[in-house]
């Protein structure tokens, strides 16, 4: 299928064209982007991700979502070669879910174990080939990009692992492609644009292949240092709350690889000044069998999907401060 013919619908709001950093659309009205990217802050979000202990997408997603960022729909959980008890994942994620309802923030979805090996490339090469997982999360997202996804402002699936079970909800209802954009935590710039690999894309190469070429994908490899995000100096500054306890608790178990910071993928779109660098990229051609990572991306101005090559690494902290001190992000 070519990405350029596969979604009319979107094309009439958004134009591709994004090359060298400038939004445009065909709409100037209230449909236009606020960023850089063709989705922004209004767009409902669906996380997909495996265990919650290493970064902060969880904790960005629940603030934004009760702050004027994007509505939380879902929470996927899935597990990975770093993260591969799936019941410690899921409780990690109950845990944060617990946390942020007891200390008033509202509208959490409980999260959903996912299980599904990684996708097996077909002899032929042929995506549609494929035999699907029909995961948990795949049918969830296939749901509710059904439920919410507008033609003018598509569900957003916001990955920080495996593609897994976005490319198998792709294969279980291919119109998904319609209703979604995707925004992965995923990869590293190369000299001709980026690779699909470590983070993220080592661990299903054919699913990175299929979410590429099939959907609209948003690629963001442009990471920053999340230890400064709550340094050890702000930790008392923390609200005195079941939240607050819980970021305390896990700063000091933060990675301090700068590609483990999943919640870029969440940033990106719920802080539209997050991403300061985007170029637009050409999928290249689907990987061989036995391959370590998914195809290259290579920055093209015609190309149908979209790299985040710089940000501004101070803009998460700011918002996270913000909206960790703000007594409106919780309910009375």
């Amino acid at each position: 299928m070519d990405l350029k013919h596969a979604f009319p619908i979107f094309a009439v709001v958004i134009l591709a064209g994004v090359a060298g950093g400038c939004t445009q659309t065909l709409d100037a009205g209230s449909n236009r982007p606020h960023g850089r990217l063709p989705v922004d802050e209004r767009n409902p979000i669906v996380l997909v991700n495996d265990g919650a202990g290493d970064n902060w997408q969880g904790e960005y997603a629940v603030l934004l979502a009760n702050g004027g960022g994007p509505p939380l729909a879902g929470i996927v959980v899935n597990r990975s070669e770093p993260w591969p008890d799936l019941g410690t994942n899921v409780a990690g994620w109950r845990a944060l879910v617990s946390a942020a309802r007891e200390s008033g923030l509202r509208n959490i979805p409980d999260p959903i174990a996912s299980v599904g090996p990684p996708l097996v490339r077909p002899a032929t090469g042929e995506i549609d080939a494929t035999a699907p997982n029909r995961s948990e999360g795949a049918r969830f997202i296939v749901d509710a990009s059904k439920r919410l996804g507008l033609p003018y402002r598509p569900l957003v699936v916001a990955t920080g692992s495996a593609l897994t079970d976005v490319a198998d909800a792709y294969l279980l209802d291919p119109t998904v492609a319609e209703r979604l954009v995707v925004v992965s935590s995923l990869g590293v710039l190369s000299a001709s644009g980026a690779q699909m690999g470590n983070p993220n894309g080592n661990e299903d190469p054919w699913a990175a292949t299929i979410v590429a070429t099939r959907l609209r994908y948003v690629q963001v490899s442009a990471y920053y240092s999340q230890l400064n995000d709550v340094p050890a100096s702000s930790v008392p500054n923390l609200p005195a709350n079941p939240l607050g306890a819980r970021i305390a608790a896990k700063q000091p178990n933060l990675w301090e690889w700068p590609p483990a910071s999943d919640q870029v993928a969440v940033v990106a779109v719920g802080i539209p000044s997050f991403a300061t660098e985007v170029q637009r990229v050409t999928t290249g051609p689907p990987i061989l069998a036995g391959a370590t990572a998914g195809p290259d991306l290579a920055i093209d101005a015609n190309g149908a999907g979209w790299l985040v090559t710089a940000c501004d690494g101070s803009a998460p902290a700011t918002r996270l401060w913000e909206l960790l001190t703000d007594l409106n992000t919780y309910s009375p």
